[in-house]
């Protein structure tokens, strides 16, 4: 017998396992809390501009074609700045415990479109490290660049520095602590529906209804149990003059 599962029944079970839900809910939230706050390590982030021109020293201005032509060089910069060439003497300047590998996980290296200004951005749990680290990083590519392409268009717009408080840019707790919710609530919610199907105890006249199918003609009232209490209490000659009256 196909069985179908109304709106209403939905709600209900819902509203029954209300409390196993927002348990769920608040429990996920306090782990993605605890986990965000004490045990994941903060990553910090320093950026440095990095501009790409052509020099010209006849008349200091800048023609279409020249902009193309750096436009197009900074697809090959983006690459060379991330190169072994370039990171191990970042690693040797700086005296870093990594390798160039581990070294370009932490560097993203983009540019806006049909700008000639490149970003370095460095990631790292110390955020003096990823200072110094993008700071470097660009003044090596701009000493290098000279003797790999034999040009001199590449100047640091604008360098890392250094905060007083700088503010982990991950995790980003209350995004981890807003997913939990939605994790746990849907988990609650996936759970309740299980738990309601698991469920086969016959509690209800409509339980019975659906059972067997057939309706309920009469249901046993249930006694209160101060009667009940009363009755056990009493003689047996005072319960029989009480039954001999009432009939």
């Amino acid at each position: 017998m196909e069985e179908t599962i109304s709106l209403q029944d939905l709600f209900q079970t819902l509203k029954k396992r209300i409390v196993l839900i927002i348990s769920l809910t608040i429990i996920a939230m306090g782990i993605a809390a605890v986990a965000s706050y004490y045990f994941m390590t903060p990553i910090y982030q320093a950026s440095t501009q990095i501009l790409v021109n052509q020099k010209n020293d006849q008349n200091n201005q800048f023609n279409t074609q020249e902009i193309q032509m750096n436009l197009q060089l900074i697809n090959t910069y983006n690459v060379i700045i991330t190169s072994p060439a370039i990171l191990s003497k970042v690693i040797d300047n700086l005296d870093l415990n990594m390798t160039p590998a581990q070294l370009k996980g932490q560097l993203t290296v983009n540019s806006a479109q049909n700008s000639q200004v490149v970003n370095l951005t460095v990631q790292d749990t110390e955020h003096f490290r990823a200072v110094d680290i993008a700071n470097t990083t660009a003044l090596v590519f701009q000493e290098e660049i000279q003797k790999l392409m034999n040009v001199d268009n590449v100047n640091i717009l604008s360098p890392a520095v250094n905060v007083d408080f700088p503010s982990p840019v991950k995790p980003q707790k209350l995004l981890n602590i807003a997913i939990a919710a939605v994790v746990g609530l849907m988990l609650g919610v996936g759970l309740a529906f299980l738990l309601e199907y698991l469920d086969t105890t016959v509690k209800t006249e409509q339980d019975i209804e659906e059972l067997v199918g057939l309706p309920v003609l009469g249901i046993v009232g249930k006694f209160p149990n101060e009667i009940l209490q009363n009755n056990a209490t009493k003689p047996l000659t005072a319960r029989k003059k009480e039954k001999a009256h009432a009939n």
